[in-house]
């Protein structure tokens, strides 16, 4: 009998032709903008609206944010980024994500973006509150959000 392994979080989305660049790849700097949307779809799936944070005097803010490149994508290409928690401090977290064509198993790109909560009021870095550590830890496996408009067959 196999393990069955749950997939993180998948968000995906189709490479636009403006995304590209002269050698008719994806150019380097647009993965920080997947990277940005994709984590806007993870923090909407865990902690409902945006506002819900700022509502509470706590916002995020992005203090790295390293890619590593390991295939080409391509205009009209659907990617899918799968994302989970890396690690979780006191006031800092850290996403991962993995980018792969759709329907394929290689690695395009990996990413590791790390954000600070702070209290926007007094613009001051504060503890992961205890909430947003649990919804962190437990992720959200299985979640498929998709922007792309690709054919998905029910049933």
């Amino acid at each position: 009998m196999t393990d069955h392994i749950e997939l993180p979080f998948c968000f995906r989305f189709r490479v636009r032709y403006g995304e590209c660049d002269a050698q008719g790849v994806v150019f380097n700097a647009r993965y920080a903008d997947f990277v940005d949307i994709a984590v806007n779809e993870y923090i909407r799936t865990l902690f409902g609206d945006y506002q819900r944070l700022l509502d509470q005097d706590l916002d995020i803010q992005v203090v790295s944010l390293t890619v590593n490149w390991k295939a080409p994508a391509k205009f009209d290409d659907v990617l899918e980024a799968r994302i989970r928690a890396g690690r979780i401090g006191n006031t800092s977290f850290t996403l991962h994500l993995e980018f792969y064509r759709f329907g394929e198993n290689q690695l395009i790109a990996d990413a590791d973006i790390t954000y600070v909560m702070i209290q926007p009021s007094k613009m001051a870095k504060v503890t992961v509150p205890g909430t947003i550590r649990e919804l962190l830890e437990a992720g959200a496996p299985g979640v498929l959000i998709s922007h792309a408009g690709e054919q998905v067959q029910e049933g």
